[in-house]
């Protein structure tokens, strides 16, 4: 039985559902029973000509996707393309009308080096990202709508450093020691420490998440997202003209579907730094499951906003360099890190919620390498090997031309930063 079958929300709509998340999220919402639409202003798009770079994957035009999948599902998706965080009319109109009973916000601009490329990068992250979501949020009280907010945050948030602990589901409890000597006992959100503007975004939605749930009854779940590996879905699957979104140059492109294309190509693994670097992932069909069980499970009116860490499994990126490496045999290549970020860190990420709500995680010992290596193969002749290196710098000490010295051992850890 579907999530859909069982709770009252039925009415979905998604912003950002033409990007890599939200695509495939709104084909497994309206698989499972869900009347969806979607709100987009195909900006994802418009950066794939900015930095000349298309994804791996070839994308059918936004109407020729929606046919498609009318075609092998009998489900209409609708679909609305303007800008979030700057038509604010449309939105409150459109809540209105539709009457969404769950709102899922992708609508953000998604990559931290994107974020870092620049200070106009930089200043159009945090419209784009901040407006979006206070848009949203005060059109949802404009309105009169009680819709339950679903956003995609990140474990970024949290920063990378070594906490010694395992870092918990959004709230940290405090004990500090009075004036009179007595110990008041609180909860807060776990300190931030974002390491990028993008990053920085996303520690402001908290904020303004607390802030509309505490003063207007807003129910929200923030999902605290690890990068996304994998590329299909059950749902895109189904007909070419589906197809996900494969990103694969040094802004878009996620670690391990990075490796697994260099691979696939024949082109050396990039590694940053000394790939000490430990990151928090999950697939991308387990994000789409992830979002309907946040959907069928919402905060009780009057709840604060539910935190909870939407990842499966912890990995050193120099371990998963290795791993795709002896799988086939591809060199390594360690380069530079355009990142002020500490040379090694450990994670530990406390993920119980969604276990208990019925996830059951797809890891990297599935042997769905093979499904991103197939694609990647595929669709090589469509890849720019000029694009592969990130050239986006976090300080201007850091923007070095990349080198293309192969090596089989990382750099000595420099001190942390």
């Amino acid at each position: 039985m579907s999530i859909a079958s069982r709770n009252s929300a039925r009415r979905i709509l998604i912003l950002g559902g033409d990007g890599f998340c939200g695509w495939p999220t709104a084909l497994h919402l309206s698989d499972a029973g869900y009347d969806v639409t979607i709100v987009d202003n195909l900006s994802r798009r418009m950066i794939d000509v900015e930095l000349e770079v298309e994804s791996l994957t070839p994308i059918r035009p936004m109407s020729e996707r929606l046919a498609a999948w009318a075609e092998v599902s009998g489900r209409e998706i609708g679909f609305h393309r303007f800008d979030v965080a700057r038509n604010y009319q449309r939105m409150v109109n459109l809540l209105l009308d539709f009457e969404p009973d769950a709102i899922v916000h992708f609508a953000e601009q998604r990559a931290a080096p994107y974020s870092m490329k620049s200070a106009a990068h930089k200043r159009y992250t945090v419209d784009n990202n901040v407006g979006a979501t206070h848009s949203l949020l005060a059109a949802l009280v404009e309105s009169g709508i009680d819709a339950h907010v679903v956003h995609l945050g990140t474990m970024g948030v949290y920063g990378y450093g070594s906490a010694g602990m395992k870092i918990p589901e959004g709230y940290l409890k405090v004990h500090v020691e009075t004036e009179a000597g007595a110990m008041a006992t609180d909860e807060i959100l776990y300190p931030a420490h974002p390491g990028s503007v993008y990053h920085l975004t996303k520690t402001q939605d908290q904020l303004t998440f607390a802030f509309y749930n505490r003063n207007d009854g807003i129910r929200v779940t923030d999902l605290h997202q690890g990068i996304v590996w994998g590329t299909q879905t059950e749902q895109t699957a189904r007909d070419e003209r589906l197809i996900n979104r494969f990103d694969y140059d040094g802004d878009y492109g996620t670690v391990l579907n990075r490796f697994l294309m260099q691979a696939a190509i024949g082109y050396p693994l990039t590694v940053h730094g000394t790939g000490g670097q430990t990151r928090a992932f999950i697939h991308i069909q387990d994000t789409v499951r992830c979002i309907e069980l946040a959907i069928g499970n919402p905060p009780a009116a009057g709840e604060r906003v539910r935190i909870l860490n939407q990842m499966t499994e912890t990995h050193r990126v120099r371990d998963l360099a290795d791993r795709v490496a002896a799988l086939t045999g591809a060199p390594i290549d360690y380069l530079p890190n355009p990142r002020v970020e500490a040379a090694e860190n450990d994670l530990h990420v406390a993920n119980d919620t969604l276990i208990q709500l019925g996830l059951r995680p797809t890891t990297l010992d599935t042997g769905l390498f093979t499904e991103v290596t197939d694609i990647a193969a595929r669709f090589a002749h469509r890849a720019d090997t000029r694009r592969i290196v990130c050239r986006s710098a976090w300080r201007a000490d850091r923007r070095t031309e990349p080198t293309t010295t192969v090596t089989t051992a990382p750099p000595a850890a420099s001190t942390p930063v």
